[in-house]
């Protein structure tokens, strides 16, 4: 069975007895039976430590995987695994992990950067905001012939408790000839949640990687913000599981890219 990690690295809160800043490390696994912690002071704070303590931790057994949701903490916790043969995978998803922080009363808010509009050689023609019944969600997509299909199995309704009625909302982009391109491009960038976000213009913001923030659309019609107000509430009953689809056009035919998307807690 693969056994995956998730860890971070970062400046401690907490300070030693001779007012040192010290550096922890956390590591531990998706339902945190597994939990390990270890402190050094910051003049040691460097991958051949974090290297070591991995392999303290592991005891007989390397993770496969480690994911990492700290972007200040990820290229030293990949010097340290790559010299292990360990994976580093970069993602939002460390729901053990957040909470063990929380737990802790540590610090979670990350610095995002303002958001930059999506490259222009990548819009596609039309888009619009749209509704399907959670039932109905996986079957539709998981057997079309879909390039670039995104449903991870932690986001599919059944495991999210909802109900098959339960209107999932979702944004639709009709990309015309650059759909592949731009399909592609959103894969790239490891979408995570679209977000209407209120405002003069009105915006949809694509939340993706670590930290990254791209603005899809701006828009001022009254009609469009109403629906993308009622797009942000419907996620509230979706338990914040939204979708993007990429289409080359409205026929319905053809899909370029799907993916389940989950707004963060």
């Amino acid at each position: 069975m693969m056994q995956i990690w998730q860890v971070d690295f970062y400046r401690s809160p907490v300070q030693d007895t001779s007012g040192q800043i010290l550096w922890e490390l956390l590591i531990c696994d998706a339902t945190r039976s597994f939990e390990y912690t270890a402190t050094c002071p910051q003049s040691a704070a460097n991958s051949d430590w974090v290297g070591t303590q991995i392999q303290l931790a592991a005891s007989h057994k390397l993770p496969d995987i480690i994911e990492v949701f700290r972007p200040q903490s990820l290229s030293l916790i990949q010097a340290a695994a790559s010299k292990l043969n360990i994976h580093v995978q970069p993602t939002r998803q460390t729901l053990a992990l957040k909470q063990w922080l929380q737990d802790k009363q540590y610090p979670l808010a990350l610095d995002k950067p303002a958001p930059t509009p999506l490259p222009e050689n990548l819009w596609g023609e039309q888009w619009r905001f749209a509704t399907l019944p959670a039932g109905e969600l996986i079957d539709v997509f998981a057997e079309r012939p879909i390039p670039i299909l995104s449903i991870p199995e932690s986001l599919q309704p059944i495991n999210l408790g909802l109900a098959s009625t339960v209107s999932v909302p979702g944004v639709i982009i009709y990309g015309g000839r650059q759909s592949l391109r731009l399909a592609k491009w959103l894969e790239a960038a490891h979408p995570v949640a679209l977000n209407y976000i209120p405002g003069e213009p009105n915006g949809l913001i694509l939340e993706a990687g670590l930290v990254e923030r791209w603005v899809v659309a701006t828009f001022e019609d009254a009609d469009v913000a109403a629906v993308g107000k009622n797009y942000q509430q419907r996620q509230q009953q979706s338990r914040g599981l939204h979708f993007l689809l990429v289409q080359p056009d409205d026929s319905g035919m053809t899909s370029t890219g799907f993916w389940l998307l989950q707004t963060e807690k």
